[in-house]
């Protein structure tokens, strides 16, 4: 525990001003969603959520743009983007892997009825998944290490979405057709990600990931997430939950890092 304190110190430190200035600007922007949906309206609420999203998504490819050069991070960001939004596309259609569902209109642009969004959400948030994936498994040897790393950053990525997904339904963003299970979403749209998230990192094998900026951003977002969640959007259930899921694979990562 005291090394992966020591990493997330380091990285801080580390830190330029140019990642200084994104990570700042999507902690400010985190914290003040609420009070934009709140007092200045739901249009300006979805634009500030959009920019949200392009502050940590410009930070995590950076930080892999220093790791890997700009041909390797076209590979892996294209392959994201197009995986996820197939996925995204086959579940709004067929109902698997997530369950029936849809998209609220606002978050424009759609693409066959995928918010362009949803695949940069998932490109802003799965490289700090295998960040994690990879400290809980850089000990291992042998065949199992990729079909571990692979399992572990669906198991990562998934973790995140205990927070997220209860927020879009709490925004009217997503809609169920069969609401129930955990906060109105069924429990399939789970062990979808899990599975998609875990073909993912399987296609594209990311190869020398920084990892402690990436784990700084997961981190980050598992104590925020609480916090807004608990105080300010009035889920208590879904913020201890995302901070049980998060938590795990922190604590994980925090265990094998020594």
């Amino acid at each position: 525990m005291v090394n992966f304190i020591s990493l997330l110190r380091k990285s801080i430190l580390g830190l330029d001003r140019y990642l200084k200035f994104l990570l700042i600007c999507w902690l400010i922007l985190m914290v003040a969603l609420p009070f934009i949906r709140r007092y200045i309206g739901e249009q300006p609420f979805v634009q500030g959520l959009t920019l949200l999203v392009l502050f940590q998504l410009l930070y995590v490819l950076q930080v892999l743009y220093r790791a890997w050069g700009w041909w390797y991070l076209l590979r892996v960001a294209l392959g994201v983007v197009l995986l996820a939004w197939a996925a995204e596309a086959i579940g709004i259609r067929s109902g698997f892997p997530f369950g029936s569902h849809h998209f609220a209109a606002s978050l424009q642009p759609h693409i066959m009825g995928v918010p362009f969004l949803i695949p940069m959400m998932w490109l802003m948030m799965l490289p700090p998944a295998w960040a994690v994936a990879r400290l809980i498994t850089r000990k291992l040897v042998g065949c199992v290490v990729r079909p571990l790393f692979v399992v572990v950053s669906g198991l990562a990525f998934t973790a995140w979405y205990f927070y997220l997904e209860p927020l879009m339904v709490h925004w009217g963003l997503v809609d169920w057709a069969a609401a129930g299970g955990y906060f109105g979403i069924p429990w399939l749209n789970y062990l979808g990600l899990i599975l998609v998230a875990g073909v993912i990192s399987f296609a594209v094998s990311p190869r020398r990931l920084p990892g402690g900026l990436l784990i700084l951003v997961y981190t980050l977002t598992w104590l925020v997430e609480f916090i807004l969640q608990f105080i300010f959007w009035g889920l208590p259930g879904a913020a201890l939950a995302g901070f049980l899921s998060m938590g795990i694979m922190v604590v994980f990562a925090a265990v094998f890092y020594r």
